[in-house]
């Protein structure tokens, strides 16, 4: 379930906070994201795949963190993303 490499860097594009950044906190929360999205559909269709699951609850996880820090750190950025990407915070 990986991203495409033009999905990828479409993303990082539009949740960059300068011309060369590629992993700021926004651009890893919204790389997530999407990838916790895809696995959610995923697991509609396959509701026993426990490995899959797993996973989705790490990449949850690691989200729940890096909003977290964002939030500590930057308020502004963070209700601007949680606003863009639909997620609650």
């Amino acid at each position: 379930m990986a991203l495409s490499r033009t999905t990828k860097a479409q993303i990082v594009k539009t949740y960059r906070t300068s011309k060369n950044d590629t992993g700021s906190s926004e651009v890893q929360i919204a790389l997530l994201t999407t990838r916790i999205n895809a696995l959610t559909e995923h697991l509609k269709v396959h509701k026993h795949d426990v490995h899959t699951r797993y996973g989705l609850t790490k990449m949850v996880s690691k989200r729940r963190k890096l909003m977290r820090y964002l939030k500590n750190h930057n308020l502004d950025s963070y209700k601007n993303l949680i606003k863009a990407l639909d997620v609650r915070g």
